[in-house]
Protein backbone atom coordinates (compact mmCIF):
# COMPACT_ATOMS: atom_id res chain seq x y z
CA UNK A 1 0.00 0.00 0.00
CA UNK A 2 1.37 3.01 -1.07
CA UNK A 3 1.36 6.34 1.18
CA UNK A 4 0.41 9.76 -0.13
CA UNK A 5 3.83 11.14 -0.40
CA UNK A 6 4.40 8.24 -2.16
CA UNK A 7 1.45 8.20 -4.44
CA UNK A 8 2.68 12.32 -4.96
CA UNK A 9 6.68 11.68 -5.94
CA UNK A 10 5.50 8.81 -8.46
CA UNK A 11 2.81 11.53 -10.14
CA UNK A 12 5.67 13.74 -10.00
CA UNK A 13 7.96 11.94 -12.18
CA UNK A 14 5.64 10.65 -14.53
CA UNK A 15 4.81 14.41 -15.26
CA UNK A 16 8.87 15.80 -15.17
CA UNK A 17 8.95 12.58 -17.99
CA UNK A 18 7.25 14.87 -20.48
CA UNK A 19 7.82 18.36 -18.78
CA UNK A 20 11.65 19.88 -19.60
CA UNK A 21 12.54 23.72 -18.81
CA UNK A 22 14.88 25.53 -21.10
CA UNK A 23 16.82 28.76 -21.12
CA UNK A 24 13.95 29.92 -23.14
CA UNK A 25 11.07 28.78 -21.12
CA UNK A 26 12.61 27.36 -17.77
CA UNK A 27 10.51 24.99 -15.83
CA UNK A 28 8.32 27.04 -13.34
CA UNK A 29 8.60 23.35 -10.24
CA UNK A 30 6.85 24.27 -7.10
CA UNK A 31 7.31 22.32 -3.64
CA UNK A 32 4.35 22.82 -0.96
CA UNK A 33 4.81 21.40 2.25
CA UNK A 34 2.47 21.76 5.20
CA UNK A 35 3.34 25.06 6.55
CA UNK A 36 5.55 26.87 3.68
CA UNK A 37 5.03 26.95 -0.36
CA UNK A 38 8.24 27.19 -2.35
CA UNK A 39 8.79 28.13 -6.39
CA UNK A 40 11.97 28.42 -8.50
CA UNK A 41 12.62 28.39 -12.29
CA UNK A 42 14.96 25.60 -13.15
CA UNK A 43 16.90 25.31 -16.37
CA UNK A 44 16.92 21.45 -17.03
CA UNK A 45 19.24 21.89 -19.63
CA UNK A 46 22.08 23.31 -17.70
CA UNK A 47 20.66 21.81 -14.43
CA UNK A 48 20.63 24.78 -12.66
CA UNK A 49 17.87 26.90 -10.54
CA UNK A 50 17.34 30.17 -12.05
CA UNK A 51 15.50 31.59 -9.28
CA UNK A 52 13.92 30.58 -6.14
CA UNK A 53 11.22 32.75 -3.70
CA UNK A 54 9.61 31.32 -0.78
CA UNK A 55 7.03 32.50 1.54
CA UNK A 56 9.62 32.83 4.41
CA UNK A 57 9.29 37.07 5.45
CA UNK A 58 6.43 37.15 3.33
CA UNK A 59 3.61 37.03 6.22
CA UNK A 60 4.15 40.57 6.78
CA UNK A 61 3.76 42.84 3.28
CA UNK A 62 4.96 45.76 2.51
CA UNK A 63 2.12 47.69 3.84
CA UNK A 64 2.88 45.91 7.51
CA UNK A 65 -0.68 44.15 6.71
CA UNK A 66 -0.41 40.48 7.64
CA UNK A 67 -1.17 37.90 5.69
CA UNK A 68 -2.98 34.37 7.42
CA UNK A 69 -4.38 32.54 4.50
CA UNK A 70 -2.02 30.46 3.04
CA UNK A 71 -3.49 30.43 -0.43
CA UNK A 72 -2.85 34.28 -0.11
CA UNK A 73 0.34 33.57 0.75
CA UNK A 74 1.22 31.04 -2.14
CA UNK A 75 -0.37 34.10 -4.38
CA UNK A 76 2.35 36.53 -3.18
CA UNK A 77 4.71 33.81 -4.21
CA UNK A 78 3.90 33.55 -7.70
CA UNK A 79 3.64 37.45 -8.17
CA UNK A 80 7.18 37.23 -6.68
CA UNK A 81 8.39 34.85 -8.65
CA UNK A 82 7.20 36.45 -11.86
CA UNK A 83 8.57 39.74 -10.46
CA UNK A 84 11.95 38.38 -10.68
CA UNK A 85 11.50 36.55 -13.71
CA UNK A 86 10.66 39.48 -15.79
CA UNK A 87 13.09 41.87 -13.67
CA UNK A 88 16.10 39.82 -13.53
CA UNK A 89 15.73 37.54 -16.38
CA UNK A 90 13.69 39.04 -18.80
CA UNK A 91 11.35 36.03 -19.30
CA UNK A 92 7.84 35.81 -19.33
CA UNK A 93 6.90 32.51 -20.47
CA UNK A 94 7.44 28.87 -18.46
CA UNK A 95 6.37 25.83 -18.24
CA UNK A 96 4.55 24.99 -15.06
CA UNK A 97 5.53 21.84 -12.99
CA UNK A 98 2.84 21.02 -10.81
CA UNK A 99 5.37 18.47 -8.70
CA UNK A 100 2.39 16.00 -8.61
CA UNK A 101 0.13 17.68 -6.48
CA UNK A 102 -3.50 18.51 -7.42
CA UNK A 103 -4.62 21.72 -8.94
CA UNK A 104 -6.01 23.81 -6.22
CA UNK A 105 -5.78 25.41 -3.39
CA UNK A 106 -2.00 26.82 -3.36
CA UNK A 107 -1.07 25.72 -6.12
CA UNK A 108 -3.93 27.21 -7.77
CA UNK A 109 -3.15 30.27 -5.98
CA UNK A 110 0.33 30.01 -6.90
CA UNK A 111 -0.35 29.70 -10.30
CA UNK A 112 -2.90 32.63 -10.60
CA UNK A 113 -0.64 34.90 -9.00
CA UNK A 114 2.09 33.63 -11.02
CA UNK A 115 -0.13 35.08 -14.05
CA UNK A 116 -1.02 37.80 -12.76
CA UNK A 117 2.34 39.06 -12.34
CA UNK A 118 2.60 38.57 -16.00
CA UNK A 119 4.20 34.91 -16.54
CA UNK A 120 2.35 32.98 -19.70
CA UNK A 121 2.31 29.21 -19.00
Amino acid sequence: MLFTQEKRIRRHKRGRSKIKGTEETPRLSIFRSSNHVYAQLIDDQKGVTLVAVNDSGMKKGAENKEISNKAALAYEVGKAIAEKAIKELKLSKVIFDKSGYDYHGRVKALAQGARDGGLKF
